[in-house]
């Protein structure tokens, strides 16, 4: 397993974005929340992933890309935590909702935390 990203695990249904936040279960480790929900995917892996910013707090699409881009760069160095241990097939949402631009360390620890805390929550289950 390598380190991409790719297509088929990014999460782009809007069906299914939409029953994340009616169903979802969610973890949180601020300024990164997790809303996660079990279901079936389309293609054959075990979980796809999105990525949000609140227009509210960043009212710059410049800044809110570059938080994006460093959340899934973040995801996409750790997701082996979830990938190697969940049984079933997950929709991931990952929010953040700080307020001040972050940098890549913050980002990564809070991922890192959040993903852990998942797959406690995941095990106690």
């Amino acid at each position: 397993m390598g380190l991409s990203f790719p297509k088929k695990e990014k999460l782009k249904s809007k069906k299914l974005i939409d029953q994340l936040f009616v169903e979802g279960k969610s973890v949180s480790n601020y300024p990164i929340k997790l809303i996660y929900l079990k279901t079936e995917l389309p293609f054959d892996v075990p979980v796809q992933a999105g990525f949000t910013v609140p227009k509210k707090n960043f009212k710059s699409a410049v800044k809110r890309n570059r938080i994006k881009r460093l959340m899934r760069e973040s995801y996409r160095l750790n997701k082996a935590l979830v990938f190697n241990n969940s049984k079933g097939s997950f929709a991931f949402l990952f929010l953040y909702l700080g307020k001040e631009m972050p940098d890549y360390s913050l980002v990564e620890k809070n991922l890192k935390a959040a993903l852990h805390k998942f797959k406690k929550k995941i095990e106690d289950e």
